[in-house]
């Protein structure tokens, strides 16, 4: 299987991970590229912080990458996430997906993002003018 998984405290490379998805064979490609917003239920927000169980969650992001490739008919998977203090504008995830047709990436990839959030040990801290709070906190 074609699956390109990492975490890392280092700034992501959006166009790196849109050439490794790319394939002659692969007529769509679907690439989520999660961003630090600027606010939250009308808060300001500062910045966020991630934190990772590492081990944990790359043998997460694996199975849910092997899943996603029994469930579509898809070539490539990445998935990037970043952990480490990260600033408005910045990128703390990246899902790529390359498939024959657009359909199964746009689903793959969707599947993988959610997935991820309900089950992968990240965690997200969301620091506001006025103090921070963990967000969706899970495993």
């Amino acid at each position: 299987m074609n699956i390109d998984i990492k975490i890392s405290s280092h700034a992501l490379d959006i166009q790196h991970c849109t050439n490794w998805v790319m394939s002659p064979d692969c007529g769509g490609i679907d690439v989520f590229i999660g961003t630090v917003r600027n606010a939250t239920k009308g808060k300001t927000v500062v910045r966020l912080e991630f934190e990772a169980y590492e081990v944990m969650a790359l043998t997460e992001m694996e199975k849910i990458a092997e899943q996603a490739f029994d469930k579509w008919p898809v070539q490539k998977i990445l998935i990037h996430h970043r952990t480490g203090v990260l600033q408005v504008g910045e990128v703390p995830v990246i899902i790529a997906v390359a498939a024959a047709h657009r359909g199964a990436a746009f689903d793959a990839c969707r599947y993988i993002i959610d997935t991820l959030k309900e089950t992968v040990p990240i965690w997200k801290k969301e620091f506001f003018e006025d103090g921070a709070v963990w967000v969706a906190a899970h495993p």
